[in-house]
This record gives C-alpha cells, structure tokens and sequence, in this order.
C-alpha cells in the first residue's frame, strides 16, 4: 500500500498526518465519512473493541481510499479504558493476536499495515511502566518489524524506540486536553475533550507554527507531534475531523 501522497499538500510539508481510531462500534456511515478526511486510521483488532467484520471493512475502505490502516489493539473490558493488570509476557500475547490478526486480513487483501498504536489505558500503561515499554517494542520489533509504532508525543516510547530499531511517530490529540506535565487530561475530569473551534484552531495554528501544544492551565509543552489524533467517539467527530483537514490540507 502507498499511503495518501494524493492526499496531502500543506501537513506533507510539516509533515503531519491526521489519524483516527475506527471500528470500535461507531456507525458504518461514520466510519466512512471519517475514513475520507484523514490520512491514518487506527483500526480495532477484536481486544476493546471490532470483529472480523469491522476489521475487513476498513481494510477494504482504507485501500480504496488511499489511507494509510494501522493496528489498534487494547484490553478487553470498560471500552479498553479501565486498570491495566498485565504482565510483558501478556502483552506479548495479546500484541501478537491482535496485531497478528489485523496483518493476516490485511494481506488476504494484498494490503500492508503500516502502523501499530495502542488503544486506552493500554497506551498509557506502557508510558508508565518500563517493562511492558521494553516488551512492547520489542515484540513490535520481533514480529512486526516492518511497522512503526504511533506513540505519545515526548513520552517514554519515544526515547527507547531507537535502541529496537521501531520508527516511531509522535502523537498529540487533538480534541483531548493536556496537563502540564505533558499527559492527557483524565476522561473522568472537566476539560478532558475538546470541541471549541476556536481552542482548537489556535492549536492547530501553534502546531503548523512548530510551537508545540498549550497545556490546560496555559503552560507551553514543547511537543513537536508527526501525527494527530482525532477521536472517532468525540462528539461531532465528523464535522471536527473535516475541520481539521481544512486547516491542515486545505480541503
């Protein structure tokens, strides 16, 4: 598969790509329209969330529209989103189903994956703890070392992903707040998502500026993110989405 090159204009210059988490249950007609704005999807591979179903669906979509399809495996249970209790050795499991069963569709398609990102607590899990880091990468390394890895801007991965040889591209939200030390605003606390246009046009112009991100309470975070992520459950996902590909690359 050959990515989106038709696709971007203004972000290929600062090279941005503008991501989604898709086929975690959300309508049919919201996977599509979304599939047709940005440049990355993170696809459900049967742990949080999606079936075989979903899976091929957006295989299929991703192809036809020249999106780059990267895995998006999670924990089963509380949407992926409750306490992590795994050990590295299960995370390699868990890494090598998921991610093992979205690659084995995705090459009955003739298509490659061109990505794994973590889904929900999963994601942050590993920023936190150093082992299920080390395993995470080295099991990306160790079975899927054609793929690079979508990761926290500034975060742990970043630093450790040189020594396994993974590729990795720094990640902000988007629609999601930050805390000034550089992590995302908890879901259970006020200001945790974004959808003022204005908050978020002024992110977006500090990002295509290379100013980084502003944190909640206003303090400047260095970040300087490959990617961005647009949540496929924010509310008006859609029509936010189609406003950050007007900013990013002009359509």
């Amino acid at each position: 598969m050959t990515g989106c090159r038709a696709k971007l204009s203004f972000a290929d210059a600062v090279r941005l790509d503008l991501n989604c988490d898709l086929g975690e249950g959300e309508p049919v007609r919201r996977t599509r329209a979304l599939m047709g704005l940005v440049t990355s999807v993170n696809v459900a591979c049967g742990g949080h969330a999606g079936d075989l179903a979903t899976m091929e669906r957006c295989l299929t979509w991703g192809r036809e529209l020249g999106v780059r399809v990267g895995a998006h495996p999670g924990v089963a249970g509380a949407f992926g989103r409750g306490e992590v209790n795994l050990t590295a050795a299960e995370l390699e499991v868990l890494l090598v189903h998921q991610v093992g069963a979205l690659d084995r569709l995705a090459r009955a398609q003739r298509m490659r994956l061109q990505h794994v990102k973590l889904h929900g607590s999963l994601y942050h899990a590993v920023e936190r703890d150093a082992q299920l880091a080390e395993c995470y990468l080295r099991t990306v390394s160790r079975w899927f070392g054609n793929l690079r890895v979508y990761a926290l801007a500034g975060g742990t991965l970043v630093g450790l992903a040189k020594r396994w040889g993974v590729e990795v591209w720094e990640e902000a939200f988007l629609d999601r707040g930050y805390r000034d030390d550089g992590t995302l605003v908890p879901r259970s606390e006020a200001g945790a998502v974004l959808t003022d246009r204005a908050v978020l046009r002024r992110r977006l112009e500090r990002l295509r500026q290379g100013r980084g991100l502003e944190s909640q309470s206003g303090r400047e975070l260095p970040l300087r993110p490959r990617t961005l992520c647009v949540h496929g459950d924010t509310p008006d996902a859609v029509a936010l989405a189609r406003f950050a590909a007007r900013a990013l690359f002009g359509r």
